[in-house]
């Protein structure tokens, strides 16, 4: 885990900072632990963790006007002064704009400008502090650094509705500690600060303009291109060869992590049989000039680069996929390794994992990936983020009718029919895009706080069934229904509060909106994914989610998106494009069906510990769940019956963390008077907090 960590003050110079710390209010000076300092008083930066030496870069055009980029960026350094110069004017574009997946700071004098990513995969985070104000790319450390409690509103809110920005809002699960959302930066002027937003988005009332689909799909080419040479022209690192910077908190024990394994040297893909990983792993083993580099494996046979498929022997239903994976190995020019899983790496088979800096549904999962990711390389490629950026969400279809684009439907809601067998399924899908399309934001809103409160979460089952609850403004998450009256009803004020602060709605079209918030919710996920499953010295790499694959990704027309089957035929023209031609049959093919039965079947053979995991829940403890409702619902996925997986992989996922939270020591800094936690050791939260907005929304 690595993060960066900085702070802007009031003070014109404060003596305290320098190398050794900074001071608080209360005359304490700390400074994080296993920190490198990048700059110092009086706003000083540090990186924090095991960055590789190419991976922090500063360049400097005066003492008062610098930029630091932190993280895999293609800009050189003429590029990066270009970029320092135009931020120095307000265009903060421009430091979005390189290939690679990085977080840039500018200081210009008193002014430090610390830009997120478009996906949501590098957030920045801030609370004032002393004074001023202190920012991260981790939550943990400045909940650290002000002691913060438990934000119990927030963890509510992920369980009743996680993909919605207006019950989330820019809360974090530590009470005092933000988060900028995905397209903005944070500035700070001597301690005040300012959120901005950097990118355009298409407006409720006018549409963008429409893209020709071929020059939009070449553009998704170039920018994937782009991502995977800037991956493969990067310095080359021998794992275990750098400074093991120690038990940073939140990557775990010392020998814990040295069990995780030490990956092969050099560049390597997933090649699970899908689309999105296959196309990197071709791409990076393609591109003239850049092989893979791995030297042979002791094969002698050159330098390929390592492929990896997991071969789960637990769930059957994979052999077409796996075929297919076999088939694009036999490329010369890659070692392909198949890494073969049975019970002990199902969904919720191993529980024991490192602290994260939130809590996330892929926790429960972490032991199947770190499986296969270490058999990876030091450099690993990977296709999450390919079907948010790619596929079209089923709200799409509302923008089309406001567009007056009917025909585009006919498609997409054909193939839908078919699925379902009904003749009744155009009608059905056509008045839910009708109304979504005529429902104002506040109004789609306003409709979900009411349903939490009255426990109304039933919905239509099925392709079509989950198309038509989608075609909403915001929807209940998969766990809502095991929540308590108390937390729904404070989810619902937060809802009903955030209307009233911008009843305008987001400005947006409800199917881009909700595809950029799907986007955030997985690249969040993601990041958990990373630091659950982190493989020592391994870098994760996931280009679908850098900033200019995400924009050419954007700029696809939604007629050519909500069309079936429109991610493998994009991605079969990228490799085209690249000159890979031949795919194997069923390239493209869904593989949702398999990921539900390992859950499923995880879920069965782990029922008794996950019962035993809610005998005395902290969740229940905080009044989010009752133990009792909870233990009868694993009893009952585990028999069968049809119930929302992903709604208790988020229970027994937050519950995990939480134990993970409390039974931490240490603390992200170090100093005088020595820091015992982020959390005090009681998890019961501030029934004021949580019962005010449930007494307030049943008057």
């Amino acid at each position: 885990m690595r993060w960066l960590v900085g702070w802007s003050s009031t003070a014109a110079k404060t003596p305290a900072f320098d190398s050794a710390g900074a001071t608080g209010n209360d005359g304490e000076t700390v400074h994080p632990v296993g920190s490198h300092l990048i700059w110092g008083d009086p706003d000083p930066l540090w990186a924090v963790g095991d960055w590789r030496p190419d991976e922090v870069r500063v360049v400097q055009a005066d003492p008062q006007t610098r930029i630091a980029v932190l993280g895999t960026c293609g800009a050189s350094d003429e590029q990066l002064r270009l970029g320092l110069f135009a931020a120095r004017g307000g265009a903060l574009r421009h430091l979005t704009a390189w290939p690679g997946s990085y977080t840039a700071v500018v200081q210009v004098g008193r002014r430090v400008t610390v830009v997120g990513d478009l996906a949501g995969a590098r957030p920045v985070f801030y609370t004032p502090w002393a004074g001023g104000t202190a920012y991260a790319t981790a939550a943990l450390p400045l909940a650290d650094l002000i002691e913060a409690n438990l934000d119990f509103g927030h963890l509510a809110a992920l369980l009743a509705a996680p993909d919605v920005p207006a019950a989330v809002q820019d809360s974090t699960p530590y009470l005092g500690v933000r988060r900028i959302p995905p397209g903005h930066a944070l500035i700070l002027r001597a301690g005040s600060r300012e959120i901005a937003g950097y990118e355009p988005v298409a407006s409720l009332a006018v549409a963008a303009p429409a893209a020709d689909p071929d020059s939009a799909v070449d553009a998704v080419r170039d920018a994937l291109v782009e991502a995977v040479r800037t991956r493969l022209a990067a310095p080359r690192h021998v794992p275990g060869a750098g400074i093991d910077p120690g038990p940073v908190p939140g990557m775990g024990p010392a020998e814990r992590r040295a069990a995780r394994g030490t990956p092969v040297p050099g560049i390597g893909a997933d090649l699970s049989g899908g689309p999105a990983s296959g196309t990197l792993a071709l791409l990076a083993a393609g591109l003239p000039g850049m092989p893979g580099t791995i030297l042979g494996h002791g094969t002698g046979a050159g330098e390929r680069l390592l492929a990896v498929t997991f071969n789960d022997l637990a769930v059957r239903g994979r052999e077409a996929e796996l075929e297919r994976a076999g088939s694009l190995a036999a490329n010369p020019r890659l070692h392909h390794v198949v890494v073969a899983g049975g019970e002990e790496v199902l969904p919720y088979a191993d529980l024991d994992g490192p602290l994260t800096d939130e809590p996330g549904p892929s926790l429960v999962t972490a032991a199947r990936h770190r499986a296969r990711l270490a058999s990876g390389s030091a450099d690993h490629l990977t296709g999450y983020g390919a079907r948010q950026v790619l596929d079209a969400h089923p709200a799409r279809l509302a923008d089309l009718l406001m567009d007056r684009k009917r025909r585009h439907l006919v498609r997409p809601v054909a193939a839908l029919t078919r699925a379902d067998g009904s003749v009744m399924v155009p009608a059905r899908v056509y008045g839910a895009a009708r109304k979504l399309a005529r429902t104002s934001y506040r109004a789609g809103v306003e409709g979900l706080a009411d349903r939490l409160l009255h426990r109304r979460f039933e919905e239509p089952g099925g392709a079509v069934g989950a198309s038509l609850a989608a075609l909403t403004w915001a929807r209940p998450g998969p766990a809502a229904r095991w929540l308590t009256g108390e937390a729904l009803a404070e989810v619902s004020v937060r809802l009903t509060g955030a209307t009233h602060r911008a009843a305008v709605g987001p400005g947006q079209r409800p199917g881009d909106f909700r595809a950029r918030s799907a986007l955030a919710r997985h690249a969040a996920d993601l990041r958990i994914l990373e630091q659950a499953a982190e493989v020592r010295f391994q870098r994760l790499h996931a280009p679908f989610l850098d900033n200019q694959v995400v924009r050419a990704c954007r700029a696809l027309p939604e007629a050519l998106r909500v069309q079936p089957g429109a991610r493998a035929s994009i991605l079969r023209t990228v490799l085209e494009g690249a000159g890979v031609a031949d795919l194997p049959p069923g390239w493209g093919a869904p593989s949702h069906a398999t990921s539900a039965a390992a859950a499923r079947t995880g879920l069965r053979v782990a029922a008794d510990r996950l019962v035993s995991l809610f005998d005395t829940p902290l969740l229940a403890e905080a009044g989010l769940v009752e133990a009792r409702v909870v233990r009868k619902a694993l009893r009952a996925a585990a028999e069968g019956e049809p119930l929302p997986l992903d709604g208790l992989a988020d229970l027994v996922s937050l519950e995990l963390w939480l134990g993970r939270l409390l039974a931490r020591r240490g603390t992200c800094w170090t100093g005088t008077p020595a820091r015992q936690r982020a959390v005090p050791a009681g998890i019961t939260p501030q029934r004021g907090a949580l019962g005010a907005g449930a007494t307030a929304r049943r008057a």
